[in-house]
């Protein structure tokens, strides 16, 4: 019985460290420029609700081009600033 409530508090523990969190401080439209996404990448989302999801939730991906590529944009809202990944589709 102790063994089996060991295991599912790994498991909850496991489950809830995966999941994000907003940003101490709000994320702010000159720091998703800086990044350089809407420059170079076709994106569909407006750079708002972009924001709004990354103050929300901390992170969001975005479905994107690069010359007729389709990939995804990953943004994570860390306490440093962004951090930008790139996949593809």
């Amino acid at each position: 019985m102790k063994i089996a409530r060991i295991v599912a508090a790994v498991l909850m523990l496991a489950a809830t460290a995966a999941c994000s969190l907003p940003p101490e401080t709000p994320v702010k439209k000159e720091q998703l420029y800086l990044t350089g996404i809407y420059s170079y990448y076709t994106i569909r989302e407006s750079p708002e609700s972009v924001l709004a999801a990354l103050n929300k939730d901390g992170e969001v991906v975005l479905e994107a081009f690069y010359k007729d590529r389709p990939i995804y944009i990953k943004i994570m809202a860390l306490t440093n600033g962004l951090h930008v990944s790139f996949y593809e589709r």
